[in-house]
Formats: C-alpha cells, structure tokens, sequence
C-alpha cells in the first residue's frame, strides 16, 4: 500500500527545503509513538541543516527519556516563554500523533496565533480537523512513526541509515502495536521494520529500555489492580480497574507507571471491553481497550469526550472516579449486541 504519493512526497520535500527553522509538535501525555516519531523526523531535519525542536504539552514517562534526542524535547508546561517563542518563529509546524488542536491544550491557542507557517499534518487516527495545509492521515498504518519511515523513505531513502533516526522510529512502531501483538497485520509493517534494522539498531536492547525499566513500586500496583482493583462484570463481557490518587500516591507513582494496565483484563477469557480509571485533580482520565469489532473510539467520543482507533481510544470525565465508573456501567446494557 502507498501512504505517501510522489506527488505528496515532493510537496512535502518543498515545503522542508524551503523552511530554516521547523517545529515538531505532539499531544499531550505524549506515548512513545509521539515521541519516538516526533524524535525521528526530528533527527531527519537536522540531517538536512534545518533549526528544528519538538515541543509537547507535558512531561512523559521516564522510560523514554533514553531516546537519542531526548534533548531536542521542549515541555510547554515547563518552559511555556520559549516554547512560545520558537512557535512564533516557526516557518514550518509539523503536528504528529493527534489530528485536532485541541489534544494540545493550551498549546493549541499558541499555535493557531501563527497564521504565517505552513502546516503539515501526520496521523493515523480517524477524523482529522482541518487545520493543516498538508495531510499525511490514514487509519490503516499501525503508527504514526510508521508514516515518518514512509516520509523519509520517500524523500532521502539514504536517511534511514542513520542509527538514532531508526532507533526513535522502532520505539514508535513497537509501542504502538503493543510490541506488534495489535494494529499491525499488514506486512508493509514488518517491511519497514526490516528496514530499520538494517541501520544496526538492537531490537532487544531497545525492549529492555522500555519494559523492563519500571519501579519496584510500579510492580506492586500492578498486583494490587489485579487483586483489588479489577472488576469483572461477565455478562457484558466486560472488565475494568479504577485508581484513585490516594492509591497511586501510596505506591510511589510516576508518570508511565500505569502504561498497560488497560490491557491486563483481556488476557481473561471471555472479556473483550477492558476500562481504566484514574482520579486526576478535577476529572477522571480513562482508556478503553477491546477485542474484536467493538468500537471503543465511538464509544468513548459518544460518552467521554475521546477517540481514538477501534480498539484503542482514552477519554475523559469531569465526574468523581466514583461516579466516572457508575456512568460507565449504566452504560453497558446499551451496547449488549456488541458485548456478547
């Protein structure tokens, strides 16, 4: 399948030469296929002499602090003048791994202020808002670093020699696709990863990095979800887990800790809608996660402000945890055709 025409590719190959200082932009809580895509087409440009940074709302999780390149991230919370600046400045803005300004929060207000630089959009989440010149979207790649390899390949195939470039381009892939157990059946995928490691990147090295980089006290609270926080409710063939802020903070709780909690319960038998509910200040972040043709995107857009893809979405409650997860249940009858 061909992501990326020739034509778009040389459109997109103008606009990059014709631009000195560019700025990569992803969402907020960015994961690792926001980083490690924003962080690959980064090293990219600074291969072709642009001024380049990549600024996110956020922090993000310590296990991808590692990434080569880690230094080019700007958080917009933590340096909100500068990040300001370099947007204003900015002569090309490149927005991965969301497709609506407002999975930037304030940061999105900031950016629509710059009226003068072009704007280039890469994504594989559905229904893109239309606020980019130019558009890389479609739901049938597993990753947005997925669409940057398809880029690069297109524009300088000689790039994806370099080591750091590949290795930040993998992360994105690999995470994603839960280390390609999900969303990556098509083997124009496992063609790109091949690809990438011919650079001489190590698969395993990098597995390491990421998943087996956790705190004592993230393993704990996995075990306490398991034991006392998973709730199975079995004739929606449903599962959830709800965490209060009082129960993160006795385990130590870092940003990332609870990253595949959401996953756990549709390793049971028989359950194929698993939720994840986490107390914030003044709301409830949730994830969703299904097995088969449940729609959790529209369901989570339909109920909880989100989106997502079919069987990955996140959303959000303005209700107490409490009451987060009693909408959530109330809601499980209308969806029985699905659920069964």
């Amino acid at each position: 399948m061909e992501y990326i025409s020739e034509h778009k590719g040389n459109e997109l190959k103008s606009l990059i030469e014709s631009a000195e200082r560019i700025i990569i932009l992803s969402h907020k809580n960015p994961d690792g296929d926001a980083i490690g895509s924003s962080l690959g087409l980064c090293h990219f440009l600074e291969m072709k002499g642009k001024h380049v940074k990549v600024i996110v709302p956020n922090e993000y999780p310590e296990f991808l602090h590692w990434l080569p390149g880690n230094d080019f991230v700007i958080k917009y919370k933590k340096e909100p003048q500068l990040a300001g600046k370099l947007i204003e400045e900015a002569e090309l803005i490149f927005s991965l791994d969301f497709n609506d300004l407002k999975r930037l929060g304030k940061l999105g207000e900031i950016v629509e202020k710059n009226q003068t630089a072009s704007r280039i959009l890469i994504d594989h989440h559905p229904y893109p808002k239309p606020f980019c010149d130019v558009e890389i979207s479609t739901v049938h790649v597993s990753s947005t670093a997925e669409l940057v390899y398809h880029l690069i390949q297109r524009i300088d195939d000689k790039a994806l020699k370099n080591k750091d470039l590949c290795e930040c381009l993998y992360v994105g892939v690999m995470t994603d696709t839960g280390c390609f157990s999900f969303n990556s059946s098509n083997p124009a995928t496992f063609r790109a990863v091949a690809h990438l490691l011919q650079s001489g990147i190590d698969k395993d090295y990098i597995y390491d990095r990421i998943f087996n980089n956790y705190s004592a006290g993230r393993m704990k609270l996995m075990g306490y979800c398991l034991n006392h926080k998973m709730h199975i409710i079995p004739e929606y063939h449903t599962a959830y887990i709800g965490l209060s802020q009082k129960e993160m903070k006795e385990y130590d709780f870092k940003m990332g800790d609870s990253e595949g909690f959401v996953n756990l319960p549709l390793s049971i038998e028989g359950i194929i809608f698993s939720a994840l509910f986490i107390e914030k200040a003044g709301h409830t972040k949730i994830s969703f996660r299904s097995r088969g043709n449940f729609p959790v995107n529209d369901f989570s857009a339909s109920h909880f402000g989100g989106g997502g893809h079919m069987n990955a979405a996140g959303g959000e409650s303005k209700e107490s945890l409490t009451e987060s997860i009693k909408h959530f249940v109330s809601l499980l009858p209308d969806y029985s055709k699905w659920l069964k």
